[in-house]
């Protein structure tokens, strides 16, 4: 999930604070509503059509490609088109789609025992991203949607990343009493909000060296793992 999130806008420093809600897809303007889930041949020409979008927007640029393009490039309706996406700008956001489909794929292929950070940072590292693909996808979005438009799917997907890390705990067992069902909530919730910090904190650089930004995912949720006292003790030496 990471590598594609390097067309995140650099943000003040400020603490988010993710909600789990029901998986969500982005739709026009900033209402976002729940979404059944997809069946395998759904989800086949999802995948098709992120992929026809990708190659049309870096060839020829938003503005210039149609959603009738797109459809037909994908070899589907335009009908099928609208069943999918409410729009072409929403194909924009197509990396991180596909991310969060890889990461929720890698996550549960985990061993069972293996720790939360281990099983996060391994199925984060085992995402097949096209480097210049990449970028280029993340310089378009930032040249052609509105910051905030970026923003709000940027905390989507950060909510949605703590949802799955919720139900890869809950796979390794049910929780005793409530009590423990929040403290898991408040830990998958932790989990995302950590990485998403390594991220927000390489934006801040030059965002060109992804082993750095590796580096850094692993700084902290290695340090959420030993808990926040780690930070204080550090910082006292």
């Amino acid at each position: 999930l990471v590598p594609v999130l390097v067309g995140r806008p650099r943000l003040e420093r400020r603490v988010l604070v993710p909600s789990a809600p029901p998986r969500l897809e982005p739709v026009l303007g900033s209402r976002r509503v729940p979404q059944p889930p997809r069946s395998a041949r759904g989800e086949r020409t999802s995948a098709a059509l992120r992929r026809a979008a990708q190659v049309r927007f870096l060839a020829q640029g938003l503005e210039e490609t149609s959603a009738e393009q797109i459809a037909a490039d994908a070899g589907v309706s335009l009908r099928t088109f609208y069943r999918h996406f409410g729009s072409k700008s929403e194909l924009l956001f197509g990396d991180y789609d596909a991310s969060l489909a890889w990461f929720r794929t890698a996550l549960e292929s985990r061993p069972a025992g293996e720790s939360v950070t281990e099983a996060v940072l391994a199925a984060i590292d085992s995402f097949p991203f096209d480097r210049e693909a990449m970028y280029d996808i993340a310089a378009l979005r930032d040249r052609e949607m509105e910051r905030e438009r970026v923003v709000q799917h940027i905390l989507q997907v950060q909510s949605e990343f703590a949802v799955e890390v919720e139900r890869h705990l809950l796979r390794q067992g049910t929780p005793a009493d409530d009590d423990e069902g929040f403290l898991l909530t408040v830990t998958a919730q932790c989990v995302a909000a950590a990485t998403f910090a390594a991220v927000d904190s390489w934006m801040r650089g030059t965002h060109s060296d992804l082993d750095q930004l590796a580096r850094l995912t692993h700084l902290a949720l290695s340090s959420l793992e030993r808990g926040s006292m780690a930070v204080s003790d550090r910082t006292r030496k």
